[in-house]
């Protein structure tokens, strides 16, 4: 994402009054950094909360241990349950939240390295949550992940 693309989708959540909080895991709060690099997105961004853990999950957003289980940690339902976690954590308008196997490890036959699960979810109802299966390193798949996101919630802001 763009610096202009960052201030754009900033100004969309300030026109609105609306505000931004994450929960991610595989790419270890680089969303948050990427939101907080513009100068006054205080005014949006709620917080973020790093949960690489799975009992950090659990723990702080609520995720439910045997959806772990049954589905795995990278999945539709993780995510779902995190972006509930963390929306009402920090009482905000909109939600990323994002799990995956940004390698070299960890990758399976079901989730090779580079699958990622992304969610925008908002507290009107609207919720979007897309697997992906991004290629390259560790880095390129972290930052695929979160130009990913942040253009998922753009989509979303621009179609108001």
């Amino acid at each position: 994402m763009t610096n202009s693309e960052n201030i754009h989708l900033q100004q969309i959540l300030r026109r609105n009054n609306y505000t931004l909080t994450c929960a991610e895991s595989c790419t270890g709060g680089l969303i948050a950094s990427k939101i907080t690099e513009i100068s006054g997105s205080s005014d949006i961004f709620k917080g973020s909360i790093v949960t690489y853990s799975n009992n950090i999950k659990e723990q702080e957003l609520g995720v439910n241990k045997q959806t772990m289980i049954d589905n795995g940690v990278v999945s539709i339902e993780v995510v779902n349950e995190m972006l509930d976690g963390v929306l009402k954590k920090f009482q905000a308008t909109y939600a990323i939240a994002v799990s995956g196997v940004a390698g070299p490890n960890g990758g399976t036959e079901d989730k090779p390295v580079g699958t990622v699960v992304i969610g925008v979810k908002n507290i009107f109802g609207h919720s979007d949550i897309r697997k992906f299966h991004f290629i390259g390193g560790r880095k390129e798949v972290q930052i695929q992940s979160m130009n990913s996101a942040l253009d998922m919630l753009l989509d979303k802001l621009q179609n108001l």
